[in-house]
């Protein structure tokens, strides 16, 4: 049950408990159908650029490969993510302050203005792309409104036997848009790449007069303050240790990664240092922003380690996936490089539907039989799915890539939704949004983390067997030697751009002043849809085999890390603030015990 009512949190419309049983009934459903609108809205924008950013860079004329323009094609991709990652927390708590519902719909108006604007684009090079960026960096703001409070929301909605439910339904829609955005993305960019964008405006509309209208705050004690220093320590300390990982992927000087870079091992340091300090200040905070009592709460910590672990384990699949099939599966079977982006995003639908399948299922049987073991067992299927995967041959037979694509996807939904149940089931009322932020911020970061460790894994495979074969394969179909070296010796980093971004790699790193002096013939076969996909192959099998073993480990971890949130346990007080019977009252967080 929820806590005692105080003064309120102020919100719009009624106070959830002044409805009758029929209407509260009504209004849970109502909560849900919203929120996971906005879930999905939020991560289908999340991923929908992956695919369409080739047609981005045509439309605001820009080669995102050329060296000086690397910051660009990054940040595109990544400046979302590392916003709503770096302020799930802070508007968590605010929202636990001031209201979930308040802060959630301010959420849905924020992310639909900046939809907008993204939309009406009018620059182009440098300043279209730099525009883009910083718009996108406004949305990441509106979706972190959004995340940190919708499952606040239904936690306070919905009692506790349907809570792994409605959280399985809303959590699986956001793990699965992050993969509808690239059918979608793939669908609207030929066509016009504004409609990426703009394709949100009339849902963020429909989504935010809906909150407004028909969402209903739950009142509750708001005598807390905002926690200036601990929102600047952690905020910084997260965006150095994001910027570090983002830029260790770049090429440095002579080498082919920059973790030997003064940049990046500035970044991380001073980012840990500071994350360090904000841990420090926050146990001396007197309202403080991230509530380290709750990992005193066993099912709360072991969920929050578990979803990390998760999210390393799958945040870095996407990419490898996507590159896979579009650098080599799709052009070896008939598919031009610039149909590849689209062709990606269908054919990993199984991993959807799977996600799809699983999730509100497992969400459901949690709340009868609790969440560890289908947490516990999503993990462990997760793992034996990389493990086949890493079997696979690198030209596959798609009946059984799409078997083990929809097997990953169902034991990542298995996971997905008893594990955010359960993490929520243990929180006390008045900390459901920093509680659900600090969640959220877990699996958010280890997105970007797995992205910079699967990117890592990748490039030192290819570093070692790509420069040679490039090179013998280049003389051998007539390419000056000079010319050779000199693209044998690119960062690999730049090839695996080159084929995530649907680009004909050889054309475009060879260029027209080698290709116009080549015979026709052997620049036929150079830019064809074959010479490139065997040349990479071998090398990216090897890469590909460190990156799948890796994610295997981190979901056998999460599996382990899970089985010790215990049996099934859910935080209770009664209306007036009275202990549940058989429960001590907490006097303080620090009290509540799994």
């Amino acid at each position: 049950m929820v806590g005692r009512a105080g003064q309120g949190s102020g919100g719009s419309g009624r106070d959830r408990r002044a409805l009758d049983p029929s209407e509260r009934d009504r209004y849970k459903w109502v909560a849900l159908s919203n929120t996971t609108l906005g879930v999905l809205m939020a991560t289908i924008d999340s991923s929908i650029m992956l695919i369409a950013l080739p047609d981005i860079f045509r439309g605001i004329h820009i080669d995102p490969l050329v060296p000086g323009n690397s910051f660009y094609l990054l940040w595109m991709i990544l400046s979302f993510l590392v916003v709503s990652s770096v302020l799930v927390v802070s508007l968590g708590r605010l929202g636990d302050m001031y209201g979930r519902v308040r802060m959630y719909n301010l959420g849905f108006a924020v992310y639909t203005f900046f939809s907008l604007l993204l939309t009406i684009t009018w620059m182009s090079g440098p300043a279209g792309a730099l525009w883009l960026v910083l718009m996108r960096i406004g949305q990441g703001v509106g979706a972190a409104f959004l995340i940190a409070n919708s499952a606040a929301i239904l936690t306070d909605a919905f009692p506790e036997h349907q809570r792994g439910m409605a959280l399985g339904i809303n959590q699986v829609a956001g793990i699965s848009g992050s993969f509808i955005g690239l059918v979608l993305g793939g669908v609207l960019a030929p066509i016009e790449w504004r409609l990426i964008f703009l394709v949100s405006v009339p849902i963020g509309l429909f989504g935010t007069v809906w909150a407004y209208l028909r969402l209903r705050e739950v009142p509750r004690r708001a005598s807390a303050r905002i926690d200036w220093g601990g929102n600047v320590f952690f905020a910084l300390g997260l965006v150095g240790v994001m910027i570090g990982l983002t830029y260790g992927i770049q090429p440095y000087g002579g080498s082919d990664m920059g973790w030997a870079s003064p940049l990046v091992d500035t970044s991380l340091g001073v980012g840990v240092a500071l994350l360090v300090v904000f841990a420090l200040y926050e146990r001396r905070a007197k309202d403080p922003m991230f509530r380290l009592p709750l990992f005193r709460i066993r099912a709360f910590t072991a969920g929050s380690l578990s979803s990390l672990l998760a999210g390393i384990g799958r945040g870095g699949l996407m990419f490898m996936l996507i590159i896979w099939l579009q650098g080599i599966w799709l052009p070896q079977h008939g598919y031009s490089f610039s149909q590849t982006p689209l062709w990606a995003g269908i054919y990993m639908l199984p991993l959807t539907g799977g996600f799809l399948l699983a999730g509100p299922l497992s969400g459901f049987l949690s709340d009868r039989f609790g969440s560890r073991p289908f947490a516990s067992g999503g993990m462990i299927g997760a793992a034996v799915s990389f493990l086949l995967l890493e079997l696979l041959p690198v030209d596959f037979p798609y009946p059984l890539f799409a078997l083990l694509l929809l097997m990953n996807g169902l034991s990542m939904g298995a996971f997905a939704a008893p594990n955010r149940a359960g993490v929520m089931n243990s929180l006390p009322p008045q900390h459901r949004g920093a509680g659900s932020g600090m969640n959220s911020t877990f699996q958010n970061s280890a997105q970007v983390l797995s992205i910079g460790i699967f990117f890592t894994l990748m490039i030192a495979g290819l570093a070692s067997a790509l420069p040679g074969a490039l090179f013998h394969g280049l003389v051998t179909n007539g390419v000056p030697r000079s010319v050779a070296t000199r693209i044998a010796h690119l960062p690999p980093v730049s090839i695996l751009f080159a084929a995530f971004l649907g680009y004909s790699p050889m054309a475009h790193l060879l260029g027209p002043t080698v290709l116009d002096h080549l015979p026709p013939g052997k620049a036929a076969v150079l830019t064809g849809r074959q010479f490139f996909p065997a040349l990479i192959s071998r090398p990216f099998h090897d890469g590909l085999h460190e990156a799948f073993l890796f994610a295997m480990i981190a979901c056998l971890v999460a599996a382990g890390a899970s089985w010790l949130r215990g049996g099934k346990f859910v935080y209770h007080e009664q209306e007036q603030g009275s202990p549940a019977p058989g429960r001590p009252a907490p006097s303080s967080l620090g009290e509540v015990r799994s």
